[in-house]
């Protein structure tokens, strides 16, 4: 990938998850990724319009998975997508938990592991208490 391209993503983000949100200032010696948002291997292009910076806990969770079940009525849907979706519409924050609000915010929530002990205790030594 071009170090542009990289540039690009990190600034676009505002270097931060475009899925949990956590700033990388949080992580300092964990550098961020950048993710393919549809997986290479589901026919996932290499341009910006498919590229989304995420933490490692979120991509590492998120793998190439599209979709998922809502953990509210067992439906499967898919995931939060950064480059068409409006974080804001299917997410809101409540202390230190990410809460979805449709559909797609639950099923992104509980597939990346939005709520993990781990990703709390980030937060909360962060001092990101919403």
């Amino acid at each position: 990938m071009h170090a542009g391209t990289r540039r690009l993503v990190r600034e676009r983000a505002s270097e931060r998850c475009e899925y949990c949100r956590l700033p990388q200032s949080a992580l300092p010696l964990a550098r961020f990724h950048i993710e393919h948002v549809i997986a290479r291997q589901h026919r996932g292009g290499d341009g910006p319009g498919n590229l989304a910076l995420s933490c490692h806990h979120c991509n590492l969770h998120k793998g190439p998975n599209l979709s998922g079940v809502d953990p509210q009525d067992g439906r499967i849907g898919r995931l939060f997508n950064p480059r068409e979706d409006r974080w804001e519409e299917h997410f809101e924050t409540r202390g230190l938990l990410l809460l979805g609000l449709t559909s797609t915010g639950r099923i992104t929530v509980s597939v990346l592991a939005m709520n993990s002990q781990a990703q709390l205790e980030i937060r909360r030594a962060a001092g990101l208490i919403y």
